[in-house]
């Protein structure tokens, strides 16, 4: 089975040779950008393909036939692709879970800090010629609301606990081994001064944090969120930056990728922005490629 990995970026590249053994399938690599409609050029005869972050629109996918199994590099293909329907065309839709939960978490935590103590505004500031001390949000016995405990939610919660906050958590389903007291959505929202997105992306959780449940946030709350931008209603996060409502967001993940210069979240002072980089340490990348490899490996075999 003639195997693509269809768009293997400059970070990328040097970890794919560090994972890559003798004994693996062959599997081409494609470095070079593309426009999203020449999608079935790119990954036109191949019956795999390894996705990073490109998006594959279901009329897309449909005009390549030998197309049957995308290996997504991560847990979030809801953001790229309409799974669903791609598995409806035979296609099987492969996720990895778990290479980055340590990751993702740390860059959580990071925000969290950088978003309570204004840091990216102060260096904006500074460098703009500048110098203003802002009052920060001092976290030690704040409570940080975490919504989704998952690997990386769980990662959170434990990092947190470390620095002295108290967490609370909500989950869809109930796990026995969860080390955090459970509340309902609207406890969590109305008491933490902290919350932080953790949820996978879906069809039942597309939109979770509605304008209402936006509304139902404590005054002057921190909204971290390192999961899926499509989680939470993106005009009532903006709106309820600019009032204060929200004091401010971290954010790691967009409707829309990469982030416009001109969109609204990246012209307000009060957010923090990082590009999709909560899980891109080495340790998270090599993990992520050798099973991305692994899988492949089977599905030859």
């Amino acid at each position: 089975m003639k195997t693509i990995f269809l768009d293997c970026n400059d970070q990328l590249a040097p970890v794919w040779a560090r994972i890559i053994r003798p004994d693996d399938p062959p599997i081409d690599v494609n470095r070079q950008p593309f426009a999203r409609d020449d999608l079935p050029r790119v990954i036109g005869g191949y019956a795999i393909a390894i996705d990073d972050h490109s998006y594959m629109p279901t009329p897309l996918v449909a005009q390549c036939p030998a197309l049957k199994h995308i290996v997504f590099l991560g847990t979030g293909p809801a953001s790229y692709m309409n799974v669903g329907e791609i598995e409806a065309r035979g296609i099987k839709v492969h996720i990895i879970k778990g290479y980055g939960d340590t990751a993702v978490a740390e860059h959580t935590i990071a925000l969290m800090v950088a978003a309570a103590r204004d840091v990216a505004r102060m260096d904006r500031e500074i460098r703009a010629g500048t110098w203003t001390p802002h009052e920060g949000v001092q976290l030690l016995g704040k409570t940080l609301g975490v919504i989704g405990l998952g690997g990386i939610g769980r990662e959170v919660a434990r990092i947190a606990k470390g620095m002295g906050m108290e967490v609370i958590g909500w989950n869809r389903t109930k796990h026995a081994d969860i080390a955090v007291p459970m509340v309902d959505i609207d406890t969590l929202l109305a008491k933490s001064d902290v919350v932080s997105m953790n949820l996978t992306l879906g069809d039942e959780t597309r939109g979770f944090l509605s304008a209402e449940r936006v509304a139902r946030m404590k005054p002057g709350v921190i909204y971290v969120n390192t999961a899926r931008g499509a989680l939470a209603d993106e005009a009532a996060l903006i709106a309820a930056l600019r009032n204060g409502h929200i004091r401010h967001a971290g954010l790691d993940v967009f409707h829309n990728e990469p982030l416009k210069a001109d969109h609204p979240l990246a012209q307000l002072p009060n957010v923090t922005l990082t590009s999709h980089a909560g899980f891109r340490t080495l340790e998270a990348s090599m993990t992520l490629l050798r099973r991305a490899v692994d899988i492949v490996k089977k599905l030859v075999a």
